[in-house]
């Protein structure tokens, strides 16, 4: 480079430096200038040497994403600070150690944090980029900002990579578009999310992203005069009512009218509210939710509402602090035409999230729902035995999820993801009341747990210290939250029922004069073609393997020769660890209906379901049922077309099959005759009631009761206790 280009390049990184001072959107004291600047200096002195791929000095970089910190996002000088030197520790010869010597301690964590994030291997692989990014997010242990700086770091390179090689471009748009896009939603930075979503539809799809933005910028002049139309017949009545306000237009993005022409299968022309109307309004803390209703009477005075798109986030804000009134009106010409009304406070809240928050409430001691969020997040990646992809898909529901708003008892207000039951509210308060639900009441009446809660809906939760999760809880319960508590707790019982397997085991073992040894369970798990020990003990503490099935193997085990030609077929595999997880492919079996039941089925060749999809049966007219994945291509026409003759499908691990079985009673009638029955079966671990019935006549009574249980000997050691109580004849099964 010649020396004048070097000195112009100089005055430009002096002149970016000027202006990120002057654009930050907190109030700068001289100690955070000295701070900004001491991070440039570093900045500078280490990048002195690095071009971008584009020929620019790489300063270029680190400056714009500070920028981008601190005038879109309004973070505070110790983010500046980091967002300048996020590159340092990973690009230069400067250590973490220098940065926390020259800077302190916060800002080498955020840098630590970023550092880390940016040294994941980069993979094709979906499950090693999935597991990249619960890394990434488990570095909002170390600080929250980590994560908002990279969502910053992510739109400069998004804004910046025309000069990459385009499989690139691709691979980053689509990252974008999978992890980051979401995040910054929910960290409530939809101007930023916008943009992200805007550039990664750029390079994914590029021929679809230039002919929408080529439309929009034809229809712009028409839009505008529109919206002049528009604003004009309620300007008058506003200003009658001496308001100060902004009415702003403002075209969606081109990936929000690229997903509503997908989804709606449409044309451009087609998608009717290609833009929206922004009433900003100045107001003092006391009067703004007032005056946002006046706005809206004024609004629906002249132009007709549409009454199931009224979206109230005034009196209940979305749990990212977004605040503002939208509604739906018939426009000029009949048009829809989307109305948000906002306060100045509200309207910065919305364009740069959290960072307005602060400015706002300092000095109230509220928590902050940014903390909240990172606490909520943290729990859902402590459940760390869900496999990476899981969890990304988890975390992207939870983030992208629409919300609703509920009451606890006590009147206080709850936000939960839409489509949560009472069992994502019972563990929302506390993991222990979740554990411990028995019911639930919705407005003071009594539902099932699979229930769909409402925004509005008062729900308290029935706790009982004997209730404990069971298997079906998983088909109830959507949150991430809830879902690894549930699963954590099964696979809790599931380990005490082998520690008790164990027991039994090696009681009966000793009985046959069998040593209980390492030769022995490994023995036992090929005899009994299991994969674990845990699978042994488990099915022992059930009752699936009796002392008949024992003898059988004792048998077995004293002919040495069909023992030894046993061993030299197969291999015995090494005893597992009782803690390792079952995955017993071999028992998994699908069951059909509310009741479960196992009926004969085929599986469809259009998607060829495995153990573990999510499946539904097809009721055929000359096959029987078809069993279909719920992703299949043909899913969605035959659920439309022949709901009747769907039929609800799912997998089940067989040795914790359960089964019903119908067990008469008949005796002398006396009082407390009915409990102590129900007691009896309550008292047995692993038996539950589904139905029961009792007849009393002259003095005799009958009685049906239907249960449920694992296998024949925990059903016959039942029926044996029943007949034990005082006033029963006969006990007999149906």
């Amino acid at each position: 480079m010649t020396e004048a280009a070097i000195e112009k390049e100089n005055k430009e990184i002096a002149q970016q430096y000027k202006k990120l001072l002057r654009i930050s959107y907190q109030t700068l004291t001289e100690d955070d200038k000295k701070l900004i600047r001491q991070a440039f200096d570093v900045a500078v002195d280490a990048h002195k040497d690095q071009r971008r791929k584009s020929g620019e000095a790489y300063i270029f970089h680190p400056i714009a994403v500070a920028k981008i910190v601190a005038s879109e996002i309004g973070l505070d000088a110790t983010s500046i600070a980091a967002a300048l030197l996020h590159d340092v520790v990973e690009d230069t010869s400067y250590t973490l150690e220098d940065i926390r010597r020259l800077f302190g301690d916060t800002v080498s964590r955020i840098v630590d944090g970023l550092t880390k994030i940016s040294n994941l291997e980069h993979d094709k692989d979906v499950s090693l980029q999935a597991e990249n990014f619960r890394k990434m997010l488990l570095t909002l242990n170390d600080d929250v900002r980590v994560i908002i700086i990279k969502i910053a770091d992510r739109l400069h390179n998004m804004q910046t990579m025309d000069s990459m090689r385009t499989d690139k471009q691709e691979k980053i748009a689509s990252e974008t578009l999978y992890i980051y896009a979401p995040l910054a939603h929910r960290i409530g930075l939809y101007n930023i999310k916008t943009e992200l979503e805007d550039l990664g539809l750029k390079y994914t799809e590029p021929d679809v992203y230039h002919e929408i933005l080529k439309k929009i910028r034809e229809s712009k002049e028409e839009q505008d005069k529109y919206i002049d139309a528009f604003t004009q017949v309620i300007q008058d009545s506003l200003d009658r009512e001496q308001m100060q306000y902004t009415i702003k237009g403002r075209p969606k993005s081109i990936y929000s009218i690229r997903r509503k022409m997908k989804n709606q299968n449409v044309t451009f022309d087609e998608v009717y509210d290609k833009f929206a109307v922004r009433i900003i309004y100045k107001s003092d803390s006391a009067n703004e939710k007032f005056l946002a209703w006046k706005i809206y009477s004024i609004v629906t005075d002249h132009f007709r509402p549409n009454p199931t798109r009224l979206r109230d986030w005034i009196s209940s804000p979305k749990s990212t602090g977004y605040e503002a009134l939208h509604i739906t009106v018939m426009g000029p010409k009949g048009r829809w035409v989307e109305v948000q009304i906002r306060s100045e406070r509200m309207n910065e809240i919305a364009e740069k999230g959290y960072a307005a928050h602060y400015k706002y409430k300092q000095g109230s001691n509220q928590e902050d729902g940014l903390e909240e969020w990172v606490n909520k997040l943290q729990e859902a990646l402590e459940s760390s035995e869900v496999n990476a992809v899981d969890f990304v898909e988890q975390f992207k529901l939870n983030l992208y999820s629409k919300e609703i708003f509920v009451f606890t008892p006590q009147g206080e207000l709850k936000s939960l993801p839409k489509g949560a039951t009472p069992l994502d509210f019972a563990f929302s308060i506390h993991t222990e009341v979740g554990l411990r639900t028995r019911g639930a009441r919705i407005n003071g009446k009594l539902v099932p747990l699979s229930t769909t809660l409402n925004s509005g809906d008062q729900v308290e939760i029935i706790t009982s210290e004997k209730a404990k999760p069971n298997s079906n809880w998983l088909d109830y319960a959507t949150t991430a939250r809830a879902r690894a508590k549930i699963k954590s707790s099964l696979r809790e019982e599931k380990k005490n029922i082998a520690e008790e397997g164990k027991a039994i085991l090696t009681r009966k073992l000793r009985a046959q004069k069998i040593p209980f040894n390492e030769k022995t369970i490994n023995e036992l798990v090929i005899f009994f073609k299991l994969k674990t020990s845990l699978d042994l003990f488990y099915r022992v503490g059930v009752g699936t393997i009796d002392n008949q099935k024992l003898k059988d193997y004792a048998a077995s085990r004293s002919n040495a020769l069909v023992s030894f030609f046993k061993s030299k077929i197969r291999k015995p595999s090494p005893v597992e660890d009782i803690d390792r997880e079952e995955i017993t492919a071999k028992y998994d079996q699908l069951v059909f209906g509310r009741d479960e039941e196992v009926l004969d089925y085929k599986l469809a060749n259009c998607c060829n379901p495995i153990p573990g999809d999510s499946v539904f049966g097809f009721i055929t007219v000359s096959e029987g049922i078809k069993v279909h994945k719920k992703d299949c291509p043909n899913a969605i026409q035959l659920q439309s077309n022949f709901a009747y003759r769907i039929i609800q499908a799912k997998w089940k691990d067989s040795t914790q099959e359960e089964f019903k079985a119908v067990i008469k009673l008949t005796g002398i009638d006396n009082i407390g005759l009915v409990n102590d029955v129900t007691k009896e079966i309550s008292n047995n671990m692993n038996v539950n009631i589904r139905n029961i019935n009792f007849d009393s006549q002259d003095g005799i009574f009958t009685g049906r009761i239907t249960v449920v249980v694992k296998n024949n000997s925990i059903l016959k050691k039942l029926i044996e206790h029943l007949k034990k109580i005082n006033g029963i004849d006969k006990v007999s099964r149906e």
